[in-house]
């Protein structure tokens, strides 16, 4: 059976890394944030192997003394050790960069071993870093990537190796309409949208935003017809790839918001129990916002909730046409954000049935 690394970074991934970019004392040694926690998780509960490899500039050298490195190196091992946490092998380039080794990351000269061994799964193999030359490491390998940075924690790296990349995508073609959806449940708000209807793009786009999900959405439809069919379509395909990139729900707090908007109050409650349901209280007196017509805000909730096999329960209240569906839209995505959650040290199914 094959098996999958974890190719990781020391300096700026375990360890921080000072603005000298050598931790050569003990008064430079700190851990990154999480890092402990994280591997230590990884090395309880999954079956990764874990091997180091770094870069680091002139070892050996008088610029960098191998005195000044083996002791917190191997300070850092012990602690790491006593976590549970194993490395199976370090690899260690001592060049600089001008001397152009192929041993250098994001060469892959040290690592042809484990490129060659027909027992590593190199394809969910990952290289975890915090600098694109770990990424491209990883492409060089023929691996994935995850690389530290404001969206990408420790302990979002240990929930995407333990419970997988909540990423999904649906193309729905007919006579009427040609719509490709891409969804990122734990994305960072990046919205691609464009249905050729410029209100409910905007609309669509608060879902991404407030809800922290990347979305794309694509659609051409018949327009020259009347907007029912993109409109109807694009929720079904919306819907759709939300229960795909649910997958088996384990771990997710299921339930999910109110939120006023200057003069309106919009309530949006929802469960992802696999029962399909609308509730709408929702009155709306202006036959379009934009180019959107008002009739189809329901059959939009409608075919979501269906597709998505969700319970969801829409009340709005308010004078201005506009702020009651935008706020409705976001109340919306704010409870997707709080239902999709996921708990990795829970990670139970939430359901007394046993399925969802």
């Amino acid at each position: 059976m094959k098996t999958s690394i974890l190719f990781i970074d020391r300096d700026g991934t375990i360890l921080r890394e000072p603005e000298d970019e050598q931790v050569d004392s003990y008064e430079k040694f700190r851990f990154v944030p999480g890092a402990i926690g994280a591997l230590s998780f990884l090395a309880k509960h999954t079956d990764y192997r874990m091997v180091m490899v770094s870069n680091q500039d002139g070892l050996g050298t008088d610029s960098y003394p191998e005195a000044d490195f083996w002791p917190t190196h191997n300070l850092m091992l012990d602690i790491l050790r006593g976590e549970g946490i194993e490395f199976e092998a370090q690899h260690i380039d001592r060049s600089f960069p001008q001397d152009n080794l192929p041993t250098r990351k994001p060469g892959t000269a040290m690592l042809t071993s484990y490129m060659n061994d027909p027992e590593v799964d190199m394809a969910n193999s990952y290289v975890i870093g915090d600098r694109a030359t770990d990424a491209q490491l990883a492409e060089n390998l023929g691996c994935k990537s995850l690389i530290l940075s404001d969206d990408m924690d420790w302990k979002r790296i240990a929930e995407i190796l333990f419970a997988g990349d909540r990423t999904a995508a649906v193309i729905r073609t007919t006579h009427e309409t040609d719509i490709h959806v891409c969804v990122g449940l734990d994305g960072n708000g990046k919205a691609d949208i464009s249905t050729g209807l410029g209100f409910f793009d905007h609309m669509l786009e608060q879902i991404a935003r407030h809800g922290n999900i990347d979305l794309s959405i694509h659609c051409r439809g018949d327009l020259h017809v009347d907007e029912h069919h993109t409109i109807e379509d694009t929720a079904l395909a919306l819907g759709e790839c939300l229960a795909k990139a649910l997958g088996d729900k384990h771990g997710i707090e299921r339930y999910g918001y109110s939120l006023p908007m200057d003069d309106c109050l919009c309530m949006v409650s929802l469960d992802f129990g696999g029962r399909p349901w609308l509730v709408w209280d929702a009155e709306f007196k202006r036959e379009r916002i934009g180019e959107m017509p008002t009739e189809m805000f329901l059959h939009f909730f409608k075919s979501l909730s269906d597709a998505s096999r969700m319970n969801l329960n829409i009340k709005a209240e308010g004078a201005n046409e506009h702020h009651k569906i935008e706020g409705i839209f976001k109340a919306l995505a704010r409870a997707l954000k709080m239902a999709v959650k996921r708990d990795i040290e829970h990670f139970n199914l939430p359901s007394s049935k046993g399925v969802l």
